[in-house]
């Protein structure tokens, strides 16, 4: 297979080669004009941020990292309940600043019942803001770690610290 050559071919856009964003999804929740949820995980963390729209780039109204949980006692790793409390912890920070609702990015991520990405939506429901979901994409089981040897009042305890930030 040769490369293409002449006039009508068009270079895409390096993100879109690389496979780091897609446009279009992009451009919906952009056009929604709500501020966005965007998670992303690593193989160590998770990462929330309420991010608008602005034309010379992207701003960011509030965050949180799971290395923040940390410093509450809460093992920062990738997994439900970490996103669930790292959410929860974004959207409280975000609720300071006068966000009540935004739609969910969940990026290059696949969106598969309960996944981390729908635990951290999960996460900022629970403080309170509001966005279109549907209840048979959470695992309560997941997000409250019972799959994992974590502690329920360890959890409980993390949950009511970030709830009065």
């Amino acid at each position: 297979m040769g490369r293409a050559r002449g006039p009508t071919y068009s270079v895409k856009f390096r993100r879109r080669r690389e496979s780091l964003t897609n446009y279009s999804k992009r451009l919906a929740l952009v056009q929604s004009e709500t501020p966005r949820l965007v998670v992303r995980k690593s193989n160590r963390g998770v990462r929330v941020q309420f991010i608008e729209y602005d034309a010379p780039g992207d701003k960011t109204i509030a965050a949180a990292d799971s290395k923040a949980l940390v410093k509450m006692g809460w093992p920062a790793k990738c997994n439900s309940p970490t996103a669930y409390l790292t959410a929860m912890l974004a959207a409280v920070r975000a609720k300071k600043k006068g966000i009540s609702k935004f739609v969910l990015d969940i990026g290059l991520n696949s969106p598969s019942k309960g996944s981390v990405v729908f635990a951290a939506l999960k996460g900022a429901l629970d403080a309170g803001l509001q966005a279109n979901a549907g209840e048979g994409l959470f695992d309560e089981k997941r997000i409250r770690g019972e799959h994992l040897k974590t502690d329920a009042a360890l959890f409980d305890k993390t949950k009511a610290h970030v709830l009065k930030q």
